[in-house]
């Protein structure tokens, strides 16, 4: 059963030692799930009045609110 996820993080989360460097994504749209690879900094000028969908090449649209 397909599921659509909403994510509102714009950033990664660090977790365990700090030494570690280990940071988890928040954003959904890592390839290296659960580990961020810096997909994140495309969501950096979303409009938080605005939906977006990122198809399998990060390409951005915008979806309307119902």
């Amino acid at each position: 059963m397909p599921r659509l996820v909403q994510h509102n993080s714009h950033g990664p989360k660090q977790v365990g030692n700090p030494k570690d460097n280990l940071w988890i994504c928040q954003c959904g749209l890592a390839k290296t799930q659960p580990f961020c690879d810096g997909s994140h900094k495309l969501t950096l000028d979303e409009s938080e009045e605005k939906l977006y969908q990122y198809d399998a090449n990060l390409q951005r649209k915008e979806l309307p609110i119902e």
